[in-house]
C-alpha cells in the first residue's frame, strides 16, 4: 500500500464520470474540506486489513500530533503499478473508513471516478509525506520524467535479503551479561531502551516536525533545496563553515591516525563485473544515469573507487594494515520518501570513508578494536560526549559463538550496555558491524560512527597483498566512517541543543564550531571604531569576531545575538574605552564579567586548541550581511 499523506488548508473535488465498472454511487458531486488530514491511497496486490489498519493508525498518529480532527480517505491509483483489483481495493478503503471513525470525523472520497480536484497544502515540513506500508521490497516512488516514465531505480539483492534475514535482539552488559531484550529490566537506561525500540519496530517516519529542523531554519545554517530532488539540502554560509570545519577535523584526525587520502569518481559503470556484484551486497537504493549508450549508478560510499584504487596498489604484508581515506561530497542514496527527514536521513551526502586492508581475522580483530577507540575519539571531540550515545554491535549467531570474548570487549571499552542483534544468516558483505547511534527528542535514534568487517570485497576486487611466503593473499576489509555522515553530525549537534533547552539549559554550538564566536556591540555610534578594532585584533589570533553596527536599539542587537548562539557578546561603551576592558557576556551564564582583550582572547583560543580554525562565512560588519528567507 502507497499512501501520500497530505496536511492541507483546503482540498476540494468534482466527480466527472466513473472511470471503472467498480464504483461508489454518489448524488453529490462536489466535494471539499478544510484543515484537514488527506491519505491519497494506492491499494497494491497483496495488502490485507493488517497493513490498512498500520497505516490508519500512524496516520491517526500524525493528526493527533497535528491537532486535525478531519481526515480524507481518497483513492489514488497513480501512486504504484502493482494495483488491487477495483472490488478488494475498494472493501479494503471501507475497512480503513470504518477504523478511522473509531478516532475520528472521517470523509471517503467515492472509489472508481474520475475527479477534478485543486488543493492547498500547509507549509512544514511534514505536510508531505509518501509512505510504503506493503511490507515488500519494490520500486521507492519517484516523480516522473517529462516523458511520464518514472525515472528507475534499483534494488540490491542485499535489501531483499534483509527482509527475510530472522534478527534475535539481546542486550549485552559491560560485565559480559548477555540478556534478553524482553528481560532487560535495569534503571537509567531510558536512552537505551527507546533505541532498542526503535531499532526492533522500525518505525521511521516522524508524527511532528523534529527540532533540529526548526533550529537549523531559525541559525540560517542549512535548509530545503526546492529546485533540487528530495534529501538534497542548501547550505547558507554559516552552515557551510560549520560543515567545512567538521569535514576538515574528520579528515586531520584520520590522517593523523595513519589513513592516505586519495579521492575518486562519483560514478561507476553499471556493467561492470565487481561492481555490479557488490551492488547487489550493499543494502541500499541507488541512482542510475546515462552517458552515451552506457548506464553509471551514483555512488553511494566512497567503496567502489578505494576498492578499485586499492586492487591495483601492491602491498606488502608488512605495510597492513593498510588504510585508504576519502571525504565523499557527495554519497547518494535512494532513500525512502517518507523517511527523508531534515539531516538526519538524505539522499546526498557527505561522508568521510576509511578502508582498511587487513591479515586475517585476528589482526582485523585488532584493528576493529582501535578503531572503535577512534570513533569514540572523534565523536567527543566535536563535542558529542560518549555519555549521550548508544551503540549496537550486529553480528551473524555464527560470529558470536566464534568470537563471543572479541565482542564483549567492546562493549567493556564503551563502559554501557549494548544492543546486540544477531541475523540467522549474513545477508550482506560485512559480519560483524558496529553503529554508534543518537537518539533525538522524540525518540528517533541514527547512526553515526560505523565500522564493519567485510569478508567478501578482498577477492571480490582482487584487492591482494604479499604475505611472508611472496604468496598472494585476499586481506580482510575493515569499513570505517569515523563520524559518520557530516550532515548527521550537524543534526546529533542541534538536536543535543534542542534536548538541553528542553531540560532548562541554554543551547548552544560547540565553541569551535559557532559561526561568529565573539560579537562587538557598541553602545553608541562613538564606540564603534574601539568594536571594530577590537574584532580586528580577535580575527588577527584566529577568532571568528563580529561587528553589530545595524540601527538596531542596544537591547535588541543583544538579543539578536543570543538568537544567534553567539558564545561571548562585548558591549563597548564610554567606560570600557576608558578603562581598556571588556565587560564580556558569555552564553549559558549570568552577569557579564570584565576581561582585557588578550585574556578573552586567550580564553577562547584554549577551549578550540587542537581544532580547526577559519574565518567569517560573512562580512565583518553585521549591516552588510544579505537576510536569507527560505
Amino acid at each position: 500500500m502507497k499512501v501520500l499523506q497530505l496536511d492541507v488548508e483546503n482540498m476540494s473535488y468534482e466527480l466527472i464520470e466513473p472511470e471503472t465498472s467498480v464504483y461508489d454511487e454518489s448524488e453529490e458531486k462536489k466535494f471539499s474540506v478544510e484543515d484537514a488530514v488527506v491519505m491519497l491511497i494506492s491499494v497494491e496486490k497483496g495488502d490485507n486489513e493488517e497493513i490498512a489498519s498500520k497505516a490508519i493508525q500512524e496516520t491517526l498518529g500524525f493528526m493527533k500530533k497535528q491537532k486535525r480532527k478531519l481526515l480524507l480517505i481518497y483513492p489514488f491509483a497513480h501512486l504504484s503499478r502493482e494495483l488491487e483489483s477495483p472490488r478488494e481495493a475498494r472493501d479494503l478503503l471501507e475497512f480503513m473508513r470504518k477504523t478511522a471513525s473509531e478516532s475520528c470525523e472521517v470523509v471517503k472520497a467515492p472509489f472508481g471516478w474520475n475527479k477534478k480536484w485543486s488543493i492547498k497544502i500547509k507549509g512544514h515540513p511534514l505536510a508531505e509525506q509518501l509512505k510504503n506500508y506493503s511490507g515488500k521490497v519494490g520500486e521507492s516512488i519517484q516523480g516522473a520524467s517529462s516523458g511520464g516514465t518514472p525515472a528507475k531505480e534499483e534494488i540490491s539483492d542485499a535489501i531483499k535479503q534483509e527482509e527475510k534475514v530472522r534478527s534475535t535482539w539481546y542486550i549485552l552488559t559491560p560485565e559480559g551479561e548477555l540478556v534478553p531484550r524482553a528481560e532487560f529490566r535495569k534503571e537509567g537506561y531510558e536512552n537505551l531502551k527507546k533505541f532498542a525500540d526503535y531499532e526492533i519496530t522500525k518505525v521511521r517516519t516522524y508524527q511532528q516536525v523534529p527540532p533540529h529542523i526548526k533550529l537549523m531554519q531559525k541559525l540560517q545554517l542549512v535548509d530545503y533545496e526546492p529546485g533540487s530532488d528530495q534529501g538534497n539540502m542548501r547550505f547558507y554560509p554559516n552552515g557551510r563553515l560549520i560543515k567545512s570545519l567538521l569535514e576538515r577535523y574528520v579528515t586531520e584526525k584520520t590522517v593523523s591516525y595513519g589513513a592516505i587520502e586519495v579521492e575518486t569518481p562519483i560514478m561507476y559503470d553499471y556493467g561492470h563485473p565487481a561492481l555490479k556484484e557488490y551492488l547487489n551486497r550493499f543494502p541500499s537504493r541507488h541512482y542510475i544515469v546515462k552517458s552515451d549508450d552506457k548506464e553509471f549508478f551514483l555512488r553511494f560510499s566512497a567503496d567502489f573507487g578505494q576498492f578499485l584504487l586499492m586492487s591495483d596498489a601492491t602491498v606488502s604484508y608488512k605495510q597492513l594494515p593498510f588504510r585508504f581515506y576519502e571525504i565523499t561530497r557527495y554519497s547518494f542514496r535512494r532513500e525512502l520518501s517518507g523517511e527523508l527527514t531534515g539531516l538526519k536521513r538524505l539522499r546526498a551526502f557527505t561522508m568521510p570513508d576509511m578502508h582498511t586492508m587487513c591479515a586475517g581475522i585476528d589482526q582485523a580483530k585488532e584493528e576493529f578494536k582501535k578503531q572503535f577507540d577512534f570513533c569514540m575519539n572523534v565523536l567527543d571531540s566535536i563535542g558529542i560526549e560518549q555519555g549521550s550515545y548508544e551503540a549496537a554491535i550486529r553480528m551473524t549467531e555464527e560470529f558470536w559463538k566464534e568470537n563471543g570474548d572479541f565482542i564483549r570487549y567492546l562493549v567493556k571499552t564503551f563502559g554501557k550496555p549494548v544492543l546486540i542483534e544477531m541475523w540467522n544468516f549474513r545477508y550482506a558483505y560485512f559480519d560483524p558491524k558496529f553503529e554508534f547511534n543518537v537518539v533525538d527528542t522524540m525518540g528517533k535514534a541514527t547512526a553515526l560512527s560505523t565500522v564493519q568487517m567485510d569478508h567478501e570485497n578482498g577477492k571480490r576486487y582482487n584487492m591482494t597483498y604479499i604475505d611472508a611466503n611472496s604468496n598472494r593473499q585476499f586481506p580482510i576489509i575493515l569499513h570505517d566512517s569515523p563520524s559518520g555522515a557530516i550532515e548527521r553530525v550537524i543534526y546529533a549537534l542541534l538536536e543535543q541543543a534542542a534536548e538541553d533547552e528542553k531540560k532548562g539549559k541554554t543551547p548552544s554550538l560547540p565553541l569551535w564550531l559557532s559561526p561568529t564566536q565573539v560579537r562587538f556591540v557598541p553602545l553608541a555610534d562613538r564606540h564603534l571604531k574601539k568594536c571594530i578594532e577590537e574584532a580586528k585584533y580577535m580575527t588577527e589570533k584566529g577568532i571568528r569576531a563580529d561587528v553589530d553596527d545595524t540601527d538596531s536599539s542596544l537591547s535588541k542587537k543583544i538579543r539578536n545575538a543570543e538568537q544567534n548562539w553567539v558564545p561571548y557578546i562585548c558591549v563597548i561603551g564610554d567606560r570600557e574605552m576608558e578603562s581598556n576592558k571588556l565587560s564580556v557576556r558569555t552564553r549559558g551564564k549570568q552577569g557579564q564579567s570584565d576581561r582585557s582583550s588578550d585574556e578573552l582572547a586567550q580564553e577562547i583560543l584554549g577551549a578550540v586548541a587542537g581544532m580547526p580554525k577559519a574565518p567569517l562565512s560573512l562580512s565583518m560588519m553585521l549591516s552588510k550581511r544579505p537576510i536569507f528567507r527560505g
